[in-house]
């Protein structure tokens, strides 16, 4: 491992300007230290599936509960749900989110286990026949809708025997479901533990409309005590995200508890994720686009089911957009494969500036994190202990047990992601506050820390300096914030930092990479905006870099190279650097022009999980990824209205 440096590239696109008042107004003066540049950066997983979930249970987790998914989060050794060997994370998390399905949310686990007679005592006989043979996955899809697994009809879930409605337990289920979510609330008061770990109460809200995945991850910053004054909303209480919104409106107001909801991956959601109007195809207004921004701060766009940062086909000129693409939907007839507008994140930020300019109210003004969507209990996005998505695929024997009869295994899903967040402390309240304000990042496993900060003022000696948080805080705004037009200087606040008279924004950038991983190859700066004819456009800048190499004259970096032994999978950090520091300036700035800009990080080349087990195997992976990948992470945006 090498020592940290910075390496600072100053770009020569236009002079800086002066401090932002409205900034300013926030931060407070810059003479005065803020709780702001105290900030730490917390890694955690947002959506972790339990035995609880039916569908993890139903795919070979049948003892990885709640405390042993915050069990293992918080570094201790577990007993692993299918191969039953112990297990242990490299590197704890700061936080987690149990985010089990709240359909049937532990029925099916405790139908398997204590329901021996009365109502449903039938239909557990069944299941435990079918768990018992490694059959469950039968049973996971007979309680989908039906658009899910054959056809492009939509119906109420079934039973084994073809018969409608719920599954056949007293009150459908819910004194199960009751039982369950008392146990996991209690679960996480015990593992909580204010400073040290942060155990979030939350579920999967798991809507799924001919076989669109529109889910939801709704976290609560609530304890156990006010989270068990109500019941997790499902799909099976609407399918409809408006109707969610609307029972986070009043739960809140009933409970006292704060709410968020959080997109799934869009990738598979065959554009309806964020759509150009909501999903009961009416248009967006400035009162729909304003609720659904409050409710759905952040979205997910890493994880196991695919990478949704961008995709080749809406992001051509981007020769990075091509990362851990997923192209299965969930259900089993094969339908084709079609990237959407609505599917990926930077498509969709893109529509919601279009949105903004029509109707005034941005409805996808959000910011981006990773997780897991973990199956196995296990918050695994090491590509290195990467112990699969569900249960059955933990082994490289068994990875193709996952998803079986669709194109995807668990050789070609990935490894991902982790949330990374800027919070006071680590604390329930403090992590739920960074949320709403939008001051995360997604990576898609390494704990890359990455700073970002726009402005009007900031200079070359910005990214050198000491106190470089103090100095983003004071000067600008954090990923997640929004910058304003260029402010007049009316408290002089430009002769205290030093300003200059240019009309482009500038950007304050540091990215390290994680002390036990790989080095740094490049920042980009990824920018959308408007046209005057109320189209948007992108661009992706090459902003920082390791090594002595040049931008060619079509503005495109080479490939920093890569050091991995495809025969022992190893790689060496003899390339690439410990940090990267930038100030940036927007040389095609339009003052005109709504815009946003977030970071992309990427790391040097490392070795594929499913490198690895081919190696271990002695035989070539079975599928069309590539053997080595360039690990990565991205910003929460910040947005520009004129």
């Amino acid at each position: 491992m090498i020592a940290s440096k910075r390496v600072a590239r100053i770009s020569s696109f236009g002079t800086l300007l002066s401090v932002s008042l409205a900034a300013m107004l926030v931060a407070g003066p810059p003479s005065v230290a803020s709780a702001d540049e105290s900030r730490q950066v917390l890694f955690g997983d947002t959506h972790l599936h339990s035995s609880y979930s039916f569908d993890a249970f139903l795919n070979g987790n049948k003892s990885a509960d709640p405390d042993t998914a915050y069990r293992w989060a918080k570094g201790l050794p577990v007993i692993h749900p299918y191969h039953r060997a112990r297990v242990q994370v490299d590197t704890p998390l700061d936080f987690l989110v149990v985010a089990d399905h709240a359909e049937y949310l532990g029925v099916v686990r405790k139908a398997y286990f204590d329901l021996k007679e009365g109502p449903g005592a039938a239909f557990a006989d069944q299941l435990r026949a079918a768990v018992d043979s490694g059959n469950g996955a039968k049973i996971f899809s007979s309680v989908l809708p039906a658009s899910t697994v054959e056809s492009g009809e939509t119906r109420d879930p079934v039973t084994p025997d073809g018969q409608p409605n719920v599954l056949p337990f007293e009150n459908g289920g819910e004194t199960l479901r009751a039982d369950a979510w008392e146990e996991t609330t209690i679960a996480a008061d015990r593992h909580n533990e204010p400073g040290r770990f942060t155990a979030m109460i939350g579920w999967e809200w798991s809507s799924l409309p001919n076989g669109a995945n529109l889910h939801r991850v709704v976290m609560t910053s609530a304890d156990g005590e006010t989270a068990r004054k109500f019941m997790p909303y499902g799909s099976n209480d609407s399918p409809y995200p408006d109707d969610l919104w609307a029972w986070l409106d009043k739960t809140e107001q009933e409970s006292g508890a704060s709410f968020v909801a959080i997109p799934h991956n869009p990738n598979i959601s065959k554009g309806y994720m964020f759509g150009a109007t909501s999903l009961n195809e009416a248009p967006y207004t400035t009162e729909s686009a304003r609720t659904r921004a409050r409710w759905e701060p952040v979205a997910e766009v890493t994880q196991y089911k695919g990478d949704s940062e961008a995709h080749p086909d809406l992001s051509p000129e981007d020769e990075f957009a091509d990362f851990e693409t997923y192209d299965s939907y969930i259900q089993t007839n094969r339908q084709e494969y079609k990237a959407n507008v609505g599917d990926y994140a930077r498509s969709a930020l893109r529509r919601g500036l279009e949105i903004e300019e029509k109707v005034g109210a941005n409805p996808y003004k959000f910011g981006m994190i990773g997780a897991t969507d973990s199956h196995s209990g296990l918050a695994a996005a090491e590509e290195d202990n990467f112990w699969g998505k569900m249960a059955v695929d933990s082994t490289p024997e068994t990875k193709h047990l996952f998803a079986a009869g669709r194109d995807v295994t668990g050789w070609n899903i990935g490894a991902q992601g982790l949330a990374g967040v800027w919070a006071e402390e680590n604390t329930r309240e403090s992590i739920f506050a960074a949320f709403r304000r939008r001051e995360v990042y997604a990576t898609t496993g390494p704990r890359i820390q990455v700073r970002f900060f726009g402005g009007w003022d900031f200079r070359s000696k910005d990214a050198e300096a000491a106190d470089l948080a103090k100095r983003g805080y004071a000067k600008g705004v954090s990923m997640g914030g929004d910058l304003a037009s260029k402010p007049s200087d009316k408290k002089g606040l430009s002769k205290l930092f030093g300003s200059s008279s240019a009309e482009a924004p500038s950007f304050l950038i540091q990215a390290t990479r994680d002390p036990k991983g790989a080095n740094l190859d490049r920042i980009q700066v990824i920018k959308g905006w408007v046209e005057e004819d109320g189209t948007s456009a992108e661009r992706v800048y090459d902003v920082a870099w390791a090594g002595d190499r040049a931008l060619s004259a079509e503005g495109k970096l080479p490939a920093i190279g890569n050091t991995v032994d495809l025969v022992s999978g190893e790689y060496t950090n003899d390339i690439g650097t410990a940090e990267l520091v930038q100030v940036w300036a927007d040389p095609d700035f339009d003052a005109t022009q709504r815009a946003f800009y977030y970071v992309r990080v990427l790391e040097i080349p490392t070795a594929r999980h499913s490198l690895l087990d081919g190696i271990a195997m002695q035989t070539d992976p079975p599928d069309a990824q590539p053997p080595t990948l360039q690990e990565r992470a991205y910003t929460s945006p910040i947005w520009y209205t004129p």
